[in-house]
């Protein structure tokens, strides 16, 4: 899917967020500026989130509890390794009580679920995003 604005890229995952249930990890890859916040505004919009949703990169996790079911947003960027998330005792929101949002899952690969919802973005042009939903390997990434 290719979407021509970050509207487009929030409506995309307005939509997403109608199919989602509580369990559900979904991991977004893409570099910086692909739009992975912006579609996890959209999931979150969907999700009936009241919050502003900002992006977690310094707190690693944000949780939004005012929609249907809580929406875990996490940012793995600056892990080191999946230790630090198994310490802070963060991968029991992946697959618990809401739904997971992983961007820079390649920075922990071995915590991803086999079963979570790979996303790939993608800049397309100066405001347009390629979206690709599907069960591609998470990459893992170096900083």
């Amino acid at each position: 899917m290719i979407t021509h604005s970050v509207q487009e890229t929030r409506d995309a995952g307005a939509k997403l967020a109608e199919r989602l249930h509580p369990g559900d990890v979904v991991v977004l890859e893409g570099d910086l500026g692909a739009g992975k916040s912006e579609l996890t505004r959209g999931i979150a919009r969907g999700l009936g989130v009241r919050e502003t949703v900002t992006s977690p990169s310094f707190t690693i996790l944000n949780v939004y509890e005012s929609g249907r079911c809580p929406l875990y947003h996490f940012d793995w960027y600056r892990l080191e390794s999946a230790d630090e998330l198994y310490e802070m005792g963060m991968d029991e929101y992946l697959g618990g009580d809401g739904i997971a949002v992983v961007e820079w899952p390649g920075r922990c690969p071995e915590a991803v679920p086999e079963n979570a919802l790979r996303i790939r973005l993608e800049q397309a042009g100066e405001n347009e995003r390629k979206i690709e939903i599907g069960d591609t390997d998470v990459e893992t990434a170096d900083h």
